[in-house]
């Protein structure tokens, strides 16, 4: 699979804690497993937002309105599907993406 992009912005170097949380505006289907899909209403945890060439993408993770109803997974989603609910870390480091960042089987 081709890299959405070359860099991302986190919170940290392993983007391991959320940058916000919004709320999907929008049903989002994905064309590949690189995608999460996305029912509107749900909350989406944002774990990355892709930069460059990939910059209306973000990373992240869907919370279902029932915890356990959705195996948790991050995938990407364009950042035009939701709306910024609560901020909660600044992503003010920048990571370099690898072929793992976009692997799917």
């Amino acid at each position: 699979m081709p890299k959405l992009s070359e860099k991302k912005l986190c919170t940290d170097s392993d983007c391991s804690h959320p940058i916000l949380i919004a709320r999907a505006v929008q049903d989002y289907y994905p064309g590949d497993c690189r995608f999460i899909p996305i029912r509107q209403g749900q909350l989406v945890y944002v774990y990355a937002m892709l930069k460059d060439r990939g910059n209306l993408f973000w990373a992240g993770s869907v919370q279902d309105s029932y915890y356990g109803q959705q195996e948790a997974r991050i995938g990407h989603f364009p950042s035009s599907v939701v709306e910024e609910t609560h901020p909660l870390m600044p992503a003010s480091t920048e990571v370099r993406t690898t072929k793992w960042d976009f692997y799917c089987n």
